[in-house]
């Protein structure tokens, strides 16, 4: 079990998408990273910068960054921990977060709402993860 944050928890999530058929399939136009950014709020005390590269339905890479200037993604999205936890156990469907200001979303939002399927599996593969969460 990983913990939500953590390099180890990136390596498994990148490793699950790699492994999604349904993410294959559903992503297999797709080309953009992204940096997802967990901001400070309950356990959280400072923003943690995952990056994410996504292409043609695979993961490319996953890591947590440290120097934001490393990547210049085409996509941010962020969110306090609370809001990622419930959409990662799909409490919250990632898009009705965007719509409710839950989640911010960076970069082309036209690109993104032709890819909600890619989004919804990008979720399924978050909810397979054993996560240990930290609060």
């Amino acid at each position: 079990m990983a913990k939500y944050g953590t390099q180890e928890w990136c390596d498994q999530y990148k490793e699950e998408i790699n492994k999604s058929a349904a993410y294959e399939e559903a992503a297999k136009t797709w080309e953009g990273d992204f940096y997802f950014i967990t901001e400070p709020g309950g356990p959280v005390k400072e923003t943690t910068y995952m990056y994410v590269d996504l292409y043609h339905g695979k993961c490319r890479a996953c890591e947590i960054v440290t120097d934001t200037s490393k990547h210049k993604p085409a996509f941010t999205l962020s969110a306090p921990y609370a809001v990622w936890k419930k959409i990662a156990t799909k409490q919250l469907d990632s898009t009705q977060a965007l719509i409710t200001r839950q989640s911010k979303l960076t970069g082309d939002m036209a690109k993104i709402m032709r890819y909600t399927k890619a989004a919804n599996e990008l979720t399924n593969c978050t909810m397979r993860l054993q996560t240990e969460w930290l609060d």
